[in-house]
C-alpha cells in the first residue's frame, strides 16, 4: 500500500478565480495532467470537501492535497523540475541552485514553474510565515538569474534568516559579465533605486528611491567586456542590473537595461549574464556560519569560452 502524506496550502490573491487544475499547476510546478489525476482520485479537497476539475479557487481557500509521502534521501531527487539542484537540506533550511527560467514564487502574470512549487511538490514542508505564495522565501532571484537561494522550512528558520537579511549579515556574492571596463576596477556603487518613473516593468536610479549599495571587483578584463565579482549590501529588485546600467556598463544580454543585442547574439547569451555564485549565513539552529558555492551553468560557461577563443 502506498503511504501518503497530506499537504495543505492557502490560495494567494494572484490565483483568485482560477480553475483548480490551473491554479495548482502554477503554484506547485506540477503538470495539469498530474493535478487532474489527483482530482479524479479524490485526493484534492477544499475546506474538507473533494473538488471537481471545474472548481474555481478563491483567495484564502485552504486546499488539502494527498500526495505520496517522500522520506529520507528520496526527497533530493523527487523535484519535478529538471535542474533544480538541492545543494543542502536539513530540518531548518533547504539551499538550491536555481536554474534560469524558474521564478522564486508564484506571482500575477507568471505562468511558469516556481521554486516554491517545486520544493512543495517534492514533499518538503516550508515555513508558513509571510504571504501564502511565498512560503519560506526570505530572498529571491529573478527568473533570468541562476544560482544559490535559501528557503526556510520552519518558523524558527524563517525568523532567523529574515533578521539576518534585514541586518545585512548574509553574504551574497554574484558574478556578472558587464559591457566595457569599470574605472576604478574596484569600488562601491551607492545610488538609490525605485520604480522607473515611466516604465513600470523596470527599475531605475532615482533621487527619492530606496538606499541601494553594491560592492564590486573586476576579476578579468576582455576586449569589450569585464567579468565582475559583486557583493550586495542591500537587496533591491534588479539592483545589480540597474546599478551597472546607470553607469553605462549594462550586463551582457540584459536587453531590458540597455545591453547591446548584437553582442549578446555573438556571445550566444539570451538572458542577463548574472549568477548567484556564493552564499553564506548563520545556521538558524546552531549559529554557525555555513557557506555554499554554485558553478556557472552551461550558457554562461559557453559565453566565457567564446571570449577565450576570440583572444587566441
Amino acid at each position: 500500500m502506498i503511504e501518503r502524506e497530506s499537504r495543505s496550502l492557502i490560495i494567494p490573491d494572484g490565483l483568485n478565480n482560477e480553475r483548480i487544475d490551473t491554479a495548482l499547476s502554477r503554484l506547485l510546478g506540477l503538470s495539469r495532467t498530474v493535478v487532474v489525476g489527483l482530482i479524479e482520485a479524490a485526493e484534492i479537497s477544499c475546506d474538507g470537501k473533494p473538488v471537481s476539475k471545474s472548481f474555481k479557487v478563491s483567495t484564502n481557500d485552504q486546499i488539502e492535497i494527498l500526495m505520496p509521502a517522500v522520506k529520507g534521501e528520496a526527497k533530493l531527487t523527487a523535484t519535478p523540475i529538471d535542474g533544480l539542484d538541492v545543494v543542502y537540506d536539513d530540518e531548518y533550511v533547504i539551499v538550491i541552485n536555481k536554474p534560469v527560467g524558474i521564478a522564486a514564487h508564484p506571482s500575477p502574470g507568471w505562468r511558469g514553474a516556481t521554486v516554491v512549487g517545486a520544493i512543495f511538490a517534492a514533499g518538503y514542508q516550508l515555513a508558513t510565515s509571510g504571504a501564502a505564495e511565498r512560503q519560506g522565501v526570505v530572498h529571491r532571484l529573478d527568473v533570468g538569474t541562476s544560482g544559490l537561494m535559501v528557503v526556510a522550512k520552519n518558523e524558527k528558520a524563517y525568523s532567523s534568516l529574515k533578521d539576518q537579511f534585514r541586518e545585512r549579515t548574509v553574504s551574497k556574492i554574484y558574478h556578472a559579465l558587464i559591457q566595457g571596463h569599470m574605472d576604478p576596477t574596484t569600488g562601491t556603487i551607492d545610488a538609490p533605486i525605485d520604480r522607473h518613473p515611466r516604465e513600470d516593468y523596470r527599475f531605475a536610479v532615482v533621487a527619492n528611491g530606496k538606499a541601494s549599495i553594491t560592492h564590486y571587483k573586476t576579476l578579468e578584463i576582455f576586449p569589450a567586456v569585464s567579468l565582475m565579482e559583486i557583493e550586495l549590501e542591500t537587496g533591491r529588485t534588479h539592483q545589480i542590473r540597474v546599478h551597472f546600467s546607470a553607469l553605462h556598463h549594462p550586463l551582457v544580454g540584459d536587453l531590458t537595461y540597455g545591453a547591446d543585442p548584437s553582442l549578446a547574439q555573438r556571445m550566444q547569451i539570451t538572458r542577463p549574464w548574472l549568477h548567484a555564485k556564493d552564499l553564506a549565513f548563520k545556521h538558524p539552529a546552531t549559529g554557525q556560519v555555513i557557506s555554499f558555492t554554485a558553478q556557472y551553468p552551461e550558457d554562461l560557461t559557453r559565453s566565457l569560452a567564446l571570449l577565450a577563443d576570440n583572444q587566441r
